[in-house]
């Protein structure tokens, strides 16, 4: 995928402007939203890791604290050849915003480490970020209790799980040790559904925009999402999960996935886990036998289609390609993928998006859940779940008895099992991306001049960023 976008500001300046023209639609006390909008703080490392070449490298990262108006401030850490400064404040920026929609306690921070992982063995990326872990639990910028880091672009389960080992074999008498970060493997302290969480998300806030006609009309569509056709810009983790749910159960149709190295387009539909077999084995879409394969992949973000699901980069979306985006609705499963001057152009034109900072936001919702379930030291479930089903028989043995018919095997066995982890996470998602889309479109409804779902989102993100700076005494 191209980065090649013409942009005249950068990712953080475009957040800014974005929470800004929010600001407008709000009455803050004096001084208040500029506190608000300021990163807190920013910590840069530099360290060295010797590798297998036997020589000695140099690492340069930054953890940023955009807000700390609740504790702990969460967000995941980036390993890129690209990071910079600007875009961990921007990406920190976006995780206070994200956590305060969707209701979920803490402050946004973000991480980010200059590496392609690409290019280094998987000892070698263990030792590398265990490096990094040390050099920020040392600055306190990892904590159970003060900055909880997770997986982003380019890290998962295994850099997780080396960064609490790292935590605790620094802190050994920390009882909550594993609540230092999200994203772990289940074996490790992780929790079922957070590998999903964020495509998961990404499905269920487009299951909430088709269940109010009133929004559905503003993209100019209509009917279920079944036969719905869509594009979708990156097939890492959020994408991959995000259109394998839609299509086995929604009945979307993926008529071209977009990636580094080009995209693929069937109009008939394609074959997700195929796509992305083929992508572990080869490294990139390019030779798939069973779609048309196109060398410029960005250009296919201008495909004729329903939903436009852009799941990778930020600033896809820009001034040298918006005025050629085909699709009447938008989902931002990635962070930034539309630059200001785009989403300005975007919004006069009519076009629908869900941003970002909502339709992205399962990912920290389920850390959320797995935090927690660290602190409490049980896994969810475990003393309900049975009681659940037990409940469930007497249900069964009642329908017999006052109908004299039995109940059929599968209806038996839906209505006797009891919710297990992964049920009651994919239940706590499902409704927190239902409540927030409701919030998001109530402000939206009822104020004539606000005029798309980006600025009914911050709006309901700063009045609750501000209720808790003043309701706290944070702010004087």
């Amino acid at each position: 995928m191209s980065s090649n976008a013409k942009k005249s500001l950068s990712f953080n300046q475009s957040v800014e402007r974005m929470v800004d023209r929010a600001l407008a639609h709000l009455d803050l006390p004096p001084g208040l939203s500029d506190q608000i909008k300021v990163c807190n703080e920013v910590f840069q490392v530099q360290f060295p890791v010797k590798l297998n070449d036997g020589k000695v490298h140099v690492f340069k990262g930054w953890r940023a604290v955009h807000s700390g108006h609740r504790l702990p401030v969460k967000g995941g850490i980036r390993y890129a050849p690209h990071v910079n400064q600007d875009e961990v404040e921007a990406l920190a920026a976006l995780m206070t915003y994200k956590c305060a929609i969707v209701d979920v306690p803490f402050g946004g921070s973000k991480g980010g480490l200059i590496i392609n992982p690409r290019d280094y063995t998987t000892d070698e990326i263990e030792r590398i970020t265990r490096r990094f872990a040390n050099e920020l639990i040392d600055g306190g910028y990892i904590s159970p209790s003060g900055n909880v880091p997770a997986p982003d672009m380019g890290t998962g389960e295994s850099e997780m799980a080396w960064i609490a080992d790292t935590y605790r074999a620094l802190h050994p008498d920390d009882i909550n040790h594993l609540g230092c970060v999200t994203g772990k493997p289940v074996a490790a302290g992780g929790i079922r559904g957070r590998t999903e969480a964020t495509g998961r998300g990404v499905q269920y806030a487009i299951r909430e925009f088709f269940r109010h006609p009133e929004d559905m009309k503003l993209a100019n569509l209509e009917g279920s999402l079944e036969d719905k056709t869509s594009v979708v810009q990156g097939l890492g983790n959020v994408g991959y999960h995000a259109a394998k749910f839609l299509v086995e159960e929604d009945g979307v149709k993926i008529i071209g996935i977009i990636e580094w190295d080009g995209a693929l387009i069937d109009e008939d539909g394609l074959n997700v886990q195929k796509v992305r077999d083929y992508i572990d084995e080869h490294g990139g879409v390019k030779g798939y036998p069973d779609a048309k394969y196109v060398e410029d992949g960005r250009s296919c973000l201008e495909m004729e289609c329903d939903i436009l699901i852009p799941a990778a980069l930020e600033s896809q979306i820009a001034s040298d390609n918006v005025d050629r985006i085909k699709a009447p609705l938008i989902v931002e499963a990635a962070n930034g993928p539309i630059t200001y001057e785009a989403d300005q152009a975007l919004r006069q034109r009519g076009v629908v998006v869900l941003p970002d900072a909502y339709a992205n936001a399962g990912g920290v919702t389920v850390s959320y859940f797995e935090w927690i379930k660290n602190l409490s030291h049980i896994r969810f479930g475990r003393m309900g779940r049975r009681v659940d089903e037990w409940r469930g028989k007497l249900i069964v043995q009642a329908l017999e008895e006052l109908t004299g018919k039995s109940v059929s095997a599968q209806l038996r066995t839906e209505i006797q099992s009891g919710a297990d982890e992964l049920a009651l996470v994919r239940s706590g998602l499902d409704d927190t991306m239902r409540q927030a889309y409701q919030e998001i479109s109530e402000v939206y409804h009822s104020n004539d001049s606000i005029q798309n779902f980006r600025t009914a989102a911050m709006v309901v993100a700063l009045k609750k960023i501000a209720t808790t700076y003043i309701e706290f005494g944070i702010w004087p």
